[in-house]
């Protein structure tokens, strides 16, 4: 039975307040559970106060057996940064703009260049999701399609290779989709001449999804079909019907499918987490903001429980 725990973003001290929670023990070879083991989501790196003691924990309970995990977005962006771009002189895949920079300086100033080398090669290790069967895991959006894009990708490549990364960097590679869709979700774009500014000013055109929902049940429009739950930011969205487009490009995670586990949401931290559809949960809970480090503890059942949760302050 698995214990899955969402995006962590340095926050060592709330993880292992969760694992004791969880009745992890550490030992000589890191923490364990007797008859247990966990599945982290992704994104222990960026933003937080302890990034190299969350990679130490995660990594050393991976690779002892005591638990599995996925490459997040966050971990696909820190490969990135340090891998040079094959054409451009003396750049890198992931541009080296104020924005990324801000968003990995902490991970640039906890690590040493050796420990972001080891880490990062870590990184290209992790598979992107995990299918056991009766429980399905995945950062952010469990999408067969952008899964086959991938797996096509890694054969051709020969795994998470640097030419896999070169390829996934490209805007006008169908990788580069598949891996946004996985990573970060899905988005439906606006009409035309429709958009609105987030909470940075920054103007949108599309709007990042409920994938695992039918956008046909409710009002159809772009503002209940959006991925938010903050009052706030659901009114910037405009509550404009969905296209013709938008409803055939959907592709909503079936009734009958094993249960999906994802992070990366930032779901408000003040929420009681609860599932999101009686087979679908996020358990980012935004410990990097304030909020809370989730898991949920899956005992074998295919409709998730609201008393499966299980939470630590940030």
């Amino acid at each position: 039975m698995y214990d899955v725990i969402g995006d962590i973003h340095g926050h060592a001290g709330a993880l292992r307040r969760l694992l004791r929670e969880l009745g992890y023990e550490q030992g000589r070879n890191g923490w364990r559970h007797a008859d247990r083991k966990v599945a982290f989501l992704g994104d222990f790196v960026d933003r937080g106060p302890e990034i190299k003691a969350v990679l130490e924990i995660a990594r050393a309970m991976v690779e002892s057996g005591a638990a599995r995990a996925v490459m997040g977005n966050h971990e696909f962006n820190a490969v990135s940064f340090h891998m040079p771009h094959p054409t451009a002189n003396a750049g890198f895949l992931r541009e080296r703009s104020y924005k990324n920079i801000r968003q990995y300086r902490e991970t640039v100033a906890q690590l040493t260049d050796a420990e972001l080398d080891e880490a990062t090669r870590w990184f290209q290790t992790l598979p992107m999701w995990l299918d056991l069967g009766e429980l399905r895991i995945v950062h952010a959006c469990w999408d067969p399609d952008s899964m086959n894009v991938v797996e096509r990708g890694r054969e051709r490549f020969g795994g998470f290779t640097d030419e896999f990364f070169h390829r996934a960097c490209e805007r006008d590679e169908e990788l580069f989709d598949a891996v946004e869709v996985l990573l970060k979700g899905k988005e439906a774009r606006l009409p035309d001449g429709v958009s609105f500014a987030d909470n940075d000013g920054h103007e949108r055109r599309a709007v990042r999804t409920r994938w695992y929902a039918d956008p046909r049940q409710g009002s159809g429009t772009y503002r209940d079909y959006a991925f938010s739950f903050r009052e706030r930011e659901r009114n910037r969205i405009p509550a404009t019907p969905l296209t013709k487009e938008a409803l055939e490009e959907a592709r909503p995670y079936a009734a009958d499918d094993p249960p999906v586990l994802f992070g990366h949401y930032w779901m408000p931290g003040e929420l009681e987490p609860v599932p999101l559809a009686a087979n679908a949960a996020c358990l980012d809970y935004s410990v990097a903001r304030g909020g809370r480090l989730c898991a949920y503890r899956w005992n074998g059942e295919s409709t998730l429980r609201a008393d499966a949760f299980v939470s630590v302050p940030g």
